[in-house]
């Protein structure tokens, strides 16, 4: 199961840029995963859910996760199409040299945090 590796350097870095902003609890982690990752979408919040019990800055955190569709561009005619995982061929000329444009992201692309009130003086 690559998704406990791939959630443990999630959490590794959402743990850290809360702390350099010295928050005091993760809200929310937004990821977009690329369909082609082969990551299984249950299989990242179980993983999440695990990794969550032993940081106390994530114990309440929620995860939301953007599944992005593939989207090839044919070499051969130049046509641009989405397609799942295992029927890459271009639809328009039925070519099989294609250029993935999308669909291998992993990446966070939010953290919400809950910030200390600022002293007022």
């Amino acid at each position: 199961m690559h998704e406990l590796g791939i959630m443990t350097g999630v959490a590794d870095s959402v743990v850290t840029a809360a702390r350099n902003a010295n928050a005091l609890s993760v809200e929310q982690v937004t990821l977009r995963v690329g369909e082609m990752t082969e990551a299984i979408e249950d299989a990242l919040f179980f993983a999440f859910d695990v990794i969550k019990e032993s940081e106390p800055l994530l114990a309440h955190a929620e995860l939301k996760v953007v599944m992005v569709t593939p989207l090839s561009r044919c070499l051969e005619c130049g046509a641009e199409y989405e397609h799942d995982r295992f029927h890459m061929l271009c639809p328009e000329c039925n070519g099989s040299f294609t250029q993935l444009l999308r669909g291998r992201e992993l990446q966070i692309d939010n953290i919400e945090v809950e910030l200390p009130d600022e002293e007022e003086e």
